[in-house]
C-alpha cells in the first residue's frame, strides 16, 4: 500500500532537527522588545515618527492597498517621487520600485540576460540572485568570492551578452565586494555588472549614498545596482537603479514588474520619507559604522572570532549548528535579540551569529550587547 503523497516531509524534518537546521517564526511584540541587533533597521527608521507618519498618511490618501500591477493601477505619484528622488540620491539616471528587493534581484537578473547569455556570479551571493540566475535561462558561472581575476577568466571569450552579478556587501559576513575591480573586470571583457547594494545604501558613500557612489560607478552607463527598501530606509520594498534605457527595458520586459502587485502607498510613502530623513541627517550613516567597527573591537577583545566590518553587519563564528541556536536563543533570554546564520543560509557551511549595527544604538546599549554575547557564548567559540 502507498505512503500519503507528503510523508517525505517528515522525513525531511526529522533530517533538519537532526543537523540542528530547524526554523521557526517567532512573532515580535508591538510594543519594546529585546534590544534589536537582529534586524535590518541600521539607521533606526523603521519607528522614526517621520517614518510611520508618512506611511499613515499615504494609506489614508492612497489606500491600504496599491489595487493592481503598476502597468494597470498600482502606480501613484508616490512611487513616481521615490523612483526620482532615489535615482538622484544615489546617482543614477533613473529607478524602478518593486514590491521587494527579492523581485529586484529577479527581474535585473531575468530581464538582462537570457538565453545564450552568460552571467558571472559571486560564490556569496544571497539566495535572490542565486534563484535570479536559474530562472534567466542564460549560463551561469560561480566564482569564487570576491576575486576578480576569477570573474575575469570566466567573462573572457564569451561572444554574446555577459554580466557579473554580485552584493556589495555580503550579508552573512558583512564584507564588501572589490567593486572597482569587478568593474575593470567587466570592461575590459565587454560585460555589464549588477550590483546588489540592499546592505551598502544607507551605511556606505558619502551620507549613505551607497557602495557604488563610493567607489565612483553610480551613474555608469554599463553599471545597474538593485536596492532594498527595507532595511537603512525602514520600509519594505526593492528598486532597480540605472540607465533609462535600462529601466525602460524592464518595465516592458521584467516579469516580476509586469505582473506583480505594485509596492503598497504605505511602504512608498514611508521610504519616500526614509530617503529625505537620510538626506537630512547624512550623520546616521556614519553612525551606522562606528557603531558596527565598535562591535567588532569588543567582541575580538573578549576572544571571540569576528569578521571586521565594512558596513554593519557583525559575523561571529560560532562552532556548530546547534550551538550558533542555543547561544541565539540564549542571547534572547538575556533579553538581546541576534541573528542565526546556518546551512544553507551560509555558502562555506560555518554557522554564526550576525548581529547588525543600528545608527540610534547608545553606548550602554552597545555595552549591553556584547557582554551579552560574550557571557553566552559556548566554550569552543573563542
Amino acid at each position: 500500500m502507498s505512503s500519503a503523497p507528503f510523508d517525505w516531509i517528515d522525513d525531511e524534518a526529522r533530517r533538519r532537527a537532526g543537523a540542528g537546521l530547524v526554523r521557526n517564526l517567532r512573532p515580535r511584540p508591538a510594543e519594546t522588545g529585546p534590544l534589536d541587533l537582529a534586524s535590518n533597521d541600521y539607521l533606526g527608521l523603521t519607528r522614526h515618527p517621520r517614518i510611520t507618519e508618512a506611511a499613515a498618511e499615504a494609506a489614508r490618501r492612497w489606500g491600504a492597498g496599491s489595487t493592481g500591477s503598476r502597468l494597470v493601477t498600482g502606480s501613484t505619484a508616490l512611487h513616481a517621487e521615490l523612483e526620482s528622488e532615489l535615482a538622484h540620491f544615489c546617482g543614477f539616471e533613473a529607478a524602478l520600485v518593486f514590491s521587494s528587493g527579492y523581485a529586484a534581484n529577479l527581474a535585473a537578473l531575468t530581464a538582462l540576460t537570457g538565453p545564450g547569455a552568460l552571467i558571472v556570479s559571486d560564490a556569496g551571493n544571497h539566495a535572490s540572485i542565486v534563484d535570479g540566475c536559474r530562472l534567466s535561462r542564460a549560463g551561469t558561472a560561480v566564482v569564487p568570492h570576491a576575486d576578480p581575476d576569477a570573474v575575469r577568466k570566466a567573462l573572457d571569450g564569451h561572444p554574446g551578452r555577459a554580466l557579473a552579478v554580485t552584493d556589495s556587501v555580503f550579508s552573512v559576513d558583512g564584507d564588501a565586494a572589490p567593486l572597482t575591480a569587478l568593474a575593470g573586470a567587466c570592461r575590459e571583457t565587454g560585460a555589464a555588472l549588477l550590483v546588489d547594494d540592499a546592505h551598502g545604501l544607507g551605511v556606505l558613500g558619502e551620507g549613505g549614498r551607497g557602495a557604488l557612489a563610493a567607489a565612483g560607478l553610480a551613474g555608469a552607463d554599463d553599471v545597474v545596482a538593485t536596492v532594498t527598501l527595507s532595511k537603512s530606509l525602514g520600509s519594505q520594498g526593492g528598486a532597480v537603479l540605472g540607465p533609462a534605457r535600462v529601466i525602460d527595458h524592464l518595465v516592458n520586459t521584467a516579469r516580476t514588474f509586469i505582473f506583480d502587485t505594485g509596492l503598497a502607498p504605505a511602504a512608498a510613502g514611508a521610504a519616500l520619507a526614509g530617503l529625505r530623513l537620510l538626506r537630512d541627517e547624512p550623520h546616521r550613516a556614519d553612525r551606522a559604522r562606528a557603531v558596527a567597527a565598535e562591535l567588532y573591537e569588543r567582541l575580538t577583545r573578549a576572544g571571540l572570532t569576528a569578521v571586521r566590518p565594512d558596513a554593519a553587519v557583525v559575523s561571529v563564528r560560532a562552532p556548530s549548528a546547534h550551538q550558533a541556536v542555543t547561544w541565539a536563543a540564549d542571547c534572547r533570554a538575556a533579553g538581546l535579540a541576534v541573528g542565526c546564520f546556518r546551512p544553507p543560509s551560509v555558502p562555506d557551511g560555518v554557522s554564526r551569529l550576525r548581529l547588525t549595527a543600528r545608527a540610534d544604538l547608545t553606548e550602554r546599549q552597545i555595552t549591553t550587547a556584547v557582554a551579552t554575547v560574550v557571557d553566552t557564548a559556548p566554550r569552543a567559540a573563542g
